[in-house]
């Protein structure tokens, strides 16, 4: 065994455990990332977790890319807040339009902005 036995498997160390990504591997699995998310936009598909099978029948090459280049763990997360940014971004327009037809009702009942 010499100096350099972990450059034989990069993904574990000798001692088993496993190796942080480095910036190279993780600007791959954000790149991975961005083009699975990208097809998925295409086919308007949100949720690849419940929509896993229709999302592999149309971005079959880009959620493999995203699979190889990315730890299971990433894949969850990046999943998970792809769909919680959704259902934020339309809480947050639902709620401007709520408040947009709160003031037109406030305005046409005669209250002024001081």
């Amino acid at each position: 065994m010499g100096w350099l036995s972990w450059s034989s498997n990069p993904g574990q160390s000798s001692d088993g455990g496993r190796i942080a990504p480095n910036r190279t591997s993780r600007q791959r699995c954000w790149e991975a990332r961005d083009h699975f998310f990208f097809c998925l936009d295409n086919n308007d598909i949100i949720d690849s977790v419940k929509g896993d099978k229709d999302a592999r029948k149309k971005c079959g090459k880009e959620i493999a890319e995203f699979e190889s280049a990315c730890s299971t763990a990433w894949l969850k997360y990046f999943k998970e807040k792809r769909v919680m940014e959704y259902n934020r971004d339309k809480t947050i327009e639902r709620i401007k339009k709520e408040d947009a037809a709160t003031v037109q009702d406030l305005k046409s009942q005669g209250w002024t902005a001081r």
